[in-house]
């Protein structure tokens, strides 16, 4: 699995907050709470809670686990809104 993120202008805080707005936008689509994709991914709710906030990242395992659990291409979770 490939993903390329455009670099050009790289921004880590906003990229954590694009992220996290777009993983909740795809949890709450699987129709899945905070609770059930934590304990299908193997973390702590508060850990996708700071993820959605975007407090924290995911490490590839955990962002692995994540697109497992929704059923998902991992570049779905990298599709931003402009």
């Amino acid at each position: 699995m490939r993903i390329f993120i455009d670099m050009k202008g790289y921004d880590p805080v906003q990229l954590k907050k694009q992220f996290g707005k777009r993983l909740q936008q795809c949890r709450v689509a699987s129709k899945l709470t905070q609770e059930q994709l934590a304990e299908r991914v193997g973390v702590t709710i508060e850990s996708i809670s700071n993820m959605e906030r975007g407090i924290h990242g995911p490490g590839f395992d955990t962002l692995e686990k994540i697109t497992k659990a929704l059923g998902i291409p991992a570049k779905v979770l990298f599709e931003f809104d402009e």
